[in-house]
């Protein structure tokens, strides 16, 4: 193929993806991508979702003669490309330094290069480009929003059609982007970095996001959830609490970073905890109570202040420990913005794939897993775990009281299965009460709509409800 330098201009968008510049240059060529990335030579494959198709989310790594190439095939200069491509100059194992002058490449998952992509707005691309089409971002959880087209970016590394949620009659989101300029300018007066505050505000948020279907007070968030449905999210409820979990709950999020990180907050912490008396933080703390009432939602205190093992309760107990200087050594357990791995929030990408995998073999093990709290999730792995070893020493025992061992055995899976079932209760409970119909979640469990009825009636009477 003869190549004409710079006979048609493609300039790199800001934060562009490798991959996604190639392809805005082969259609200014009037060429499908493919055949334009075969002036390189690969290394490996391009990536894909399990279920088939190309992700998204593939970017392109490439050694200096690629990026000579590269250059020449946009007319743009490497140097404006270096600013531009957050790829650009990543080096790879597959691309050795020395290739004679041949220009190759390596196919490579964006997130694992420079951070998590997502589907730019094709209005703005339009705007600067004068030609329309899709274009590859990359782009932090905190800067989604397209404030001029007030459309909410989303990932790309999720396995699902939707580039954008429309969030033009959800204005309180829109000013969320705006304010969050301000509060990482206080994170970093304040000494933290602003990514860290941000995720530990959206830890402690997407929290109360799995709570929130018990929350017959919480009336912001379902209406949301609604208008970035197009309406009505009713009809595939459970999809689009994943899709659109991080738009609704991101005026929250900016919120309670700034919250955190507001000095009058932390000496209410200090207060609760009995400051020179230390005593438990108490279920009607002041903190939390004032934390509600800076999110709208003055009922949602004690329901924060007894969430005990979450990530805001982590914060509080670093916040308690920096002013008694009972931290210790510099360390996690001393860092207000240390989050946990238990307490990150889990990916659009991975809820859908649980989601797929559930809708595909009802009942195989992944849905309590991905539906019940961290701290709930070790209690019941640790119990499994319990049973399997004695297992093995029952299949072991030569001599003995086998017997004895036998009856430790059905004790920890018993013990097991009533943790499971609880879970499982738990799901089931919240899935009705959230709007999935009860036909719906009968057929995820593959059991007769009439017994589940009635195992739900029993069990919301155990519970006083």
């Amino acid at each position: 193929m003869t190549h004409y330098p710079g006979l048609l201009r493609t300039a790199p968008l800001k934060e562009e993806t490798t991959s996604s510049l190639i392809c805005r240059i082969a259609s200014r060529y009037g060429l499908e991508a493919r055949v334009l990335r075969s002036c390189w030579h690969w290394r490996n494959y391009q990536p894909g979702h399990d279920g088939g198709g190309a992700r998204a989310d593939a970017e392109v790594l490439l050694n200096a003669a690629g990026r000579q190439l590269l250059a020449g095939l946009c007319g743009v200069k490497e140097d404006v490309l270096a600013r531009a491509l957050p790829s650009w100059a990543r080096e790879d194992s597959k691309l050795p330094a020395e290739e004679d002058g041949v220009p190759a490449a390596a196919w490579r998952i964006g997130g694992a290069v420079a951070g998590p992509v997502v589907f730019g707005c094709r209005l703005c691309a339009a705007r600067r480009t004068g030609t329309a089409g899709r274009v590859m971002q990359y782009a932090p959880l905190w800067s989604r929003v397209c404030v001029r087209h007030a459309r909410w970016q989303l990932d790309a590394d999720a396995d699902q059609p939707l580039e954008y949620l429309d969030v033009r009659h959800l204005p309180e989101v829109v000013q969320a982007q705006r304010r969050w300029a301000g509060v990482a300018r206080r994170a970093v007066r304040a000494g933290a970095e602003p990514e860290r505050v941000f995720a530990l505000a959206h830890a402690v948020v997407a929290r109360w996001w799995e709570q929130a279907l018990h929350w017959e007070r919480e009336t912001i968030w379902p209406r949301r959830l609604h208008q970035v449905a197009g309406g009505d999210a009713g009809g595939d409820l459970e999809r689009w609490r994943i899709v659109g979990r991080d738009a609704v709950v991101f005026p929250e999020v900016v919120a309670v970073a700034d919250a955190l990180l507001d000095p009058a907050m932390a000496e209410l912490v200090w207060a609760d905890s009995g400051a020179g008396r230390p005593r438990a933080l108490p279920a009607d703390g002041v903190f939390c109570r004032r934390l509600g009432e800076r999110l709208g939602r003055g009922w949602l205190g004690p329901l924060a202040a007894t969430d005990h093992g979450g990530p805001l309760i982590a914060w509080m107990g670093s916040v308690i420990r920096l002013r008694r200087g009972a931290g210790g050594p510099p360390g996690y357990d001393n860092d207000p913005w240390w989050l946990r791995q238990e307490h990150q929030a889990t990916t659009m990408a991975g809820q859908l794939r649980v989601l797929g995998k559930e809708k595909k073999a009802p009942g195989s093990g992944t849905m309590w897993r991905a539906a019940v709290p961290a701290e709930q999730r070790r209690l019941i792995t640790s119990a499994i775990d319990s049973a399997e070893e004695q297992l093995l020493q029952l299949r072991g025992v030569q001599t003995g009281p086998t017997a004895e061992v036998a009856r430790r055995l059905l004790r920890g899976l018993g013990h097991s299965a009533g943790l499971i079932e609880a879970a499982w209760k738990r799901t089931a409970v919240a899935a009705v009460n959230g709007g999935v119909p009860l036909q719906e979640v009968a057929r995820w469990v593959d059991m007769p709509v009439e017994v589940l009825s009635q195992m739900l009636t029993a069990g919301r009477q155990e519970n006083g409800g």
